[in-house]
C-alpha cells in the first residue's frame, strides 16, 4: 500500500496518518502519478538533510526570513538547494539530461510540435558498448526523422575544430567528435551539444556566443542551467529541425559512386609515384654529393703534393706510396659519407 496519498478535499498530502498542509507541497505531489509519489518523498527527504547540514544556507536563510514572504522563501530554497545539489552531485549530468528532457516536452506541447523526447543516455546505442547521445527527439514520432542531444556539461571539453586538431595526441572527448559520434550512435539526422554557461571550456566560449551551427557536423548550443534558461537550446532545436525535414535522400548510383573512387585511387597511386620520385631524387642527389666530396677531396689531396714539390723540388718514393694509398683521404671520407647518409 503507498505511503503518501492526496487528499483532494483537503487539499493536503497524507503520509500515513501524518498530513501536511501546505499549498506548495501540495501542488508538488497533486502533479506526480499515484506510482511516483513515494519516490519523490525519499528524494524530498535527503534534500531536506541536506539543507539541514548545510549551514550556510540555513543562516543565509535565517536572515532573511523577515524580507520573504513565505512562498518566495519557499521558491529560493528550492533554487539553491537544487544549484548546490548540482554542483556537488556526481549525478549532474543526469540531472541535466533529464531537465533538458523535460524543458523539451514541455515547449512542444505549448508550441503544438510533435515531436517526442527519449532519455537514452543509459542505454547502449548502436556502436558496441556506446551509450553516447542523451536524449533522441523523434520529428513528428518518426523514427527515421531522429534529432540527437548531448549535454556536456564538463570545462574539459573543447571544441576540437578539425582544422587545428592535432591526430597524434592522446585521444579525447570534443564538442566536434560528441558530435559526430552521437548522431553514427543513435542515428540521427542532426546532432546537438549542450554546454552550461558556468562551465564552459574557454575555446568553445570564444567560438560560440549563443548558437552556432558546424556544417556537417552539428550544432553547439549554451545555457544557462541555473537560471533554467534554455532559450539557445530552442533555437538549435528548432533549426536542426528544418535541416531534419527538409534534408532530401540521396540518390546514390554507385556506378557513378564507382567512377569517382576509381578517379581517387588513381590520384592517390600517381601521388605515392611522386614520392617514390622524390626518394629516388634524394638518394641521386647523396650520390651527387658523395661524388664531389670525394673529387674535392682527392683535388685537395693531388694540390698537397704538387705544393710540396713546387717548395723543394723533391718528391720521394714514400712521398709516392702515401699519394698512392692516400689512406688519410680514406678516413676523413669515412666521416663525410655518414655526415651526407644521415641527411
Amino acid at each position: 500500500m503507498p505511503i503518501v496519498k492526496i487528499s483532494k478535499q483537503k487539499k493536503r498530502v497524507e503520509i500515513g496518518s501524518f498530513e501536511i498542509e501546505s499549498p506548495l507541497v501540495y501542488e508538488f505531489f497533486n502533479k506526480l502519478p499515484a506510482g511516483e509519489r513515494d519516490e519523490k518523498l525519499l528524494k524530498a527527504l535527503n534534500i531536506g538533510v541536506l539543507a539541514l547540514i548545510e549551514d550556510r544556507l540555513s543562516a543565509f536563510l535565517s536572515k532573511t526570513s523577515n524580507e520573504l514572504g513565505t512562498e518566495l522563501e519557499s521558491l529560493k530554497l528550492i533554487f539553491d538547494l537544487k544549484q548546490e545539489l548540482f554542483f556537488k552531485s556526481t549525478i549532474k549530468g543526469t540531472n541535466a539530461e533529464e531537465d533538458i528532457a523535460s524543458y523539451l516536452s514541455e515547449y512542444f506541447t505549448q508550441s503544438k510540435v510533435s515531436d517526442e523526447v527519449m532519455l537514452t543516455g543509459s542505454m547502449e546505442g548502436r556502436m558496441s558498448k556506446n551509450k553516447t547521445g542523451d536524449i533522441v527527439c523523434f520529428v513528428d514520432g518518426s523514427e527515421e526523422l531522429r534529432i540527437v542531444i548531448e549535454c556536456k556539461f564538463d570545462k574539459g571539453v573543447r571544441l576540437g575544430d578539425i582544422r587545428s586538431k592535432e591526430i597524434f595526441t592522446n585521444k579525447t572527448d570534443t564538442a566536434w567528435s560528441q558530435l559526430i559520434e552521437s548522431q553514427a550512435n543513435r542515428e540521427g539526422k542532426v546532432a546537438i551539444i549542450v554546454f552550461d554557461i558556468s562551465g564552459v571550456d574557454n575555446s568553445i566560449l570564444q567560438a560560440v556566443e549563443n548558437v552556432r551551427y558546424i556544417p556537417e557536423v552539428g550544432f553547439i548550443a549554451i545555457v544557462d542551467y541555473q537560471k533554467a534558461d534554455f532559450s539557445n537550446l530552442t533555437i538549435a532545436y528548432m533549426l536542426a529541425r528544418d535541416i531534419a525535414v527538409n534534408s532530401k535522400p540521396v540518390n546514390l548510383d554507385k556506378n557513378v559512386l564507382s567512377i569517382l573512387i576509381n578517379r581517387i585511387i588513381k590520384d592517390i597511386g600517381e601521388v605515392l609515384e611522386i614520392k617514390k620520385l622524390v626518394n629516388q631524387n634524394i638518394d641521386n642527389n647523396k650520390m651527387i654529393l658523395l661524388q664531389l666530396e670525394k673529387s674535392l677531396m682527392l683535388i685537395e689531396f693531388t694540390r698537397e703534393y704538387l705544393t710540396s714539390f713546387l717548395e723543394n723540388g723533391n718528391l720521394t718514393k714514400e712521398d709516392l706510396l702515401e699519394f698512392y694509398f692516400a689512406d688519410d683521404v680514406k678516413e676523413r671520407f669515412k666521416q663525410i659519407e655518414k655526415q651526407i647518409s644521415d641527411i
